[in-house]
């Protein structure tokens, strides 16, 4: 085995035997009150995705494009409910003029993107909006946080539920790629 396989094999296993941190999230979301989720389909957010649809309390609801999650957020909350919007850092483009209306009319958003186009990527058509993101929030109001480490994933998310829906302001965590381990282009022929 060369060494890139060795580190390779090593990361996929960092990934899966360590902390899980979508349960940490997860439970962070049900702490504070969070009672709809919205997602396009994304392995990165997979167990987070399989763990709301487990819960008979929350209303999941798959989106056909980020944006719609956006508004659904917004009318969750205009129905006292709290929502969190699941995303891919490669859907964030989509989701910028809908940004403008939360801020316009002080709406809470919570969304956690897992990110590409960053730390071992294999697809060079992920790495423009990766680098993008952060920015593309910032342009639009919505304050910025990273998680870096599986340990600090219901630290950061809860700091970001507080901010959201208790000041009503708009916040992506973004969830870096090296927590979602290496991700692998498989040919089948």
């Amino acid at each position: 085995m060369d060494d890139s396989a060795t580190t390779e094999s090593a990361t996929k296993e960092a990934a899966t035997t360590g902390p899980d941190w979508p349960l940490d999230i997860y439970r962070t979301l049900k702490a504070f009150g969070v009672s709809q989720i919205s997602y396009v389909p994304d392995a990165g957010h997979s167990r987070l995705i399989e763990l709301s649809h487990g819960d008979g309390a929350i209303k999941t609801t798959v989106l056909t494009t980020e944006e719609e999650g956006v508004a659904l957020s917004a009318g969750a909350w205009l129905g006292g409910d709290r929502a969190a919007l699941l995303m891919q850092s490669s859907g964030v483009g989509n989701c910028v003029n809908m940004l403008s209306l939360l801020a316009s009319c002080r709406i809470p958003l919570l969304t956690l993107v897992t990110m590409r186009g960053e730390w071992a990527e294999f697809n060079p058509w992920q790495i423009p909006m990766g680098k993008a993101t952060p920015q593309a929030f910032e342009i639009m109001g919505v304050t910025v946080l990273r998680l870096e480490r599986p340990e600090d994933a219901a630290e950061v998310v809860s700091a970001a539920a507080s901010l959201a829906y208790e000041s009503d302001q708009q916040v992506a965590v973004l969830i870096s790629q090296r927590m979602l381990g290496r991700k692998k282009w498989t040919e089948t022929r």
